[in-house]
């Protein structure tokens, strides 16, 4: 018997539940998704989109990495954000990071990790922008939250700057793209309240 076992049976009582709350459940899951919603989210195993945001699978696209990050040479990312745009043509882009995120925290500590420092590298860049600030906080806790809340903001300008957003509101397509944070300790998301919905919005160096 695999080790595993447990899984699969804890996925044969989650599939019984859903037949049970609607016959036509995975009926539906076969035809074409049409979500509204993209999510760039952390990998960390505590934070799972849908549930979140209380959405049943097919209403939100998800991409997911370590620190919830929007680079502009990652092809995964590139790919996935494309296809959420030109063929699914959702309406919002969510960039949520989560209080407590570990590549963050990593930064924070000048934590020596391994490959994933190359990565965090790009955290790294975020925090000497904001230095002054970050350096200003004698509470590392606070000072790790103030770096997430700043690393999202960061990448939902990076989701605004790449090709295939400005294609997508030259064209006038309407979409937007959102920063969040969610905290593990009490499940609440917070609204960074930065959010862009046009070309205009961009910095003029960033437009294509």
């Amino acid at each position: 018997m695999s080790s595993l076992e447990h899984l699969f049976e804890a996925n044969r009582q989650w599939a019984s539940e859903m037949r049970d709350l609607d016959a036509a459940f995975f009926d539906r899951l076969c035809e074409v998704q049409e979500p509204l919603h993209m999510w760039i989210g952390c990998a960390d195993s505590r934070v799972s989109a849908d549930q979140i945001v209380g959405l049943m699978p097919g209403e939100l696209f998800v991409h997911r990495n370590v620190a919830n990050l929007a680079v502009h040479t990652d092809m995964n990312f590139l790919s996935v954000l494309q296809y959420a745009v030109e063929v699914l043509k959702v309406q919002h882009i969510i960039v949520c990071g989560h209080y407590g995120c570990g590549g963050i925290r990593a930064v924070v500590d000048h934590s020596k990790l391994g490959l994933i420092d190359n990565w965090l590298r790009h955290v790294k860049d975020i925090y000497n922008m904001h230095k002054p600030v970050l350096e200003a906080e004698t509470d590392p806790d606070r000072r790790t939250d103030l770096l997430c809340e700043f690393n999202v903001t960061e990448q939902v300008k990076n989701v605004a700057r790449t090709t295939i957003l400005q294609d997508a509101w030259r064209t006038g397509q309407e979409i937007s793209v959102h920063g969040w944070v969610y905290s593990l300790k009490d499940g609440l998301l917070k609204d960074l309240d930065i959010t862009i919905t046009s070309r205009e919005m961009v910095e003029d160096e960033y437009q294509v």
